[in-house]
């Protein structure tokens, strides 16, 4: 026997050999699916619940060793980040906020991943598909019914309606992972504005220095070490006009360069607070990686979603 045939059969042998080494890919019930209407459902069932359901149906090809392994490692962290088997769960807005990440993720080419496109062509959401999933989520339709204008009260009387008390800027907690708050974000100067009709929230973005420098000097790819942003973001509250303004305050984000202290986390520091008491987000240290899985589409911005734009030919605002 010629050595070609010996590493033929040995190559044959070793396929057959690792077709008994499978993952496991499990199958759950489906007890508390999204509640979307059907033709939303029916197009998140073609596309998406083959890996980010409980109901995963594998093309015989998949469930071929090699291929298998990454199937089920790609079946497993999809269903991690987001099952849609198990998002009814959770309240409508929260269900609708998720659904609001999904489609932004698919308008900006991430998913379904490139790597599976390839061998599920069906997967691929049309225009018609991308179109019909927008327009569930329109942002901001129908307008709500204008709300009164917020109005200030003293501390003592907001602790006696059990609403929290704003807290010091300078005793806020630590992140799980850490990552400290930055009480002088209030200093930085706004560089951008961003809004989500999926949650009719405004959000507001302002730079540290760094950011702001960076971005005179067109110096954003990457983004410079100690370049900072802040996000701030509010519940939208229209007018009689239909006009929206700043509500109630949600929450405060922020996204610090340091490509060496954070290379495991796409060279970001990652944090966020979350009502007026400032509650760290995230139950351990590990919710870092829900943001950069957020920001992943946009990797070849340096992770930043928010280009500065040109304003009498000068570029302006980020993040």
């Amino acid at each position: 026997m010629g050595l070609p045939r010996v590493l033929a059969t040995v190559a044959v042998v070793g396929l057959i050999a690792i077709q008994f080494i499978r993952p496991a890919i499990t199958h759950p019930p489906a007890t508390a699916e999204i509640q979307v209407p059907a033709p939303v459902k029916q197009i998140l069932r073609n596309s998406c619940y083959d890996c980010h359901s409980n109901e995963t149906r594998l093309a015989w090809f998949d469930r071929l060793a090699p291929a298998n392994w990454l199937v089920a490692y790609d079946v497993n962290t999809a269903r991690s980040h987001l099952n849609f088997s198990e998002l009814g769960k959770l309240p409508p807005a929260v269900q609708r906020g998720l659904l609001y990440e999904a489609v932004n993720q698919v308008r900006l080419g991430a998913m379904p991943l490139p790597r599976y496109r390839q061998v599920h062509p069906g997967a691929t959401l049309t225009p018609a598909q991308l179109a019909t999933l927008e327009q569930y989520l329109q942002p901001f339709a129908p307008t709500p019914a204008p709300l009164p204008a917020p109005t200030l009260q003293p501390a003592a009387a907001r602790a006696q309606q059990g609403s929290a008390v704003p807290a010091p800027l300078q005793t806020v907690a630590n992140e799980p992972n850490g990552f400290a708050f930055l009480p002088d974000y209030k200093n930085w100067k706004p560089i951008s504005t961003t809004d989500r009709g999926d949650n009719d929230s405004l959000r507001l973005i302002l730079g540290n220095d760094i950011a702001v420098k960076a971005i005179a000097d067109k110096n954003i790819q990457p983004w410079p070490d100690g370049a900072t942003f802040a996000k701030i973001a509010w519940q939208a509250v229209p007018d009689e006009h239909g006009i929206l303004h700043p509500g109630k305050f949600i929450q405060v984000e922020f996204m610090v360069k340091d490509k060496t202290r954070y290379a495991a986390t796409a060279g970001w520091g990652w944090g966020r607070w979350r009502g007026s008491d400032l509650k760290p987000y995230g139950s351990g240290a590990g919710f870092t990686s829900e943001c950069v899985n957020c920001h992943r589409p946009v990797r070849n911005n340096d992770f930043v979603y928010t280009l500065p734009i040109e304003r009498n030919g000068q570029e302006g605002s980020a993040q």
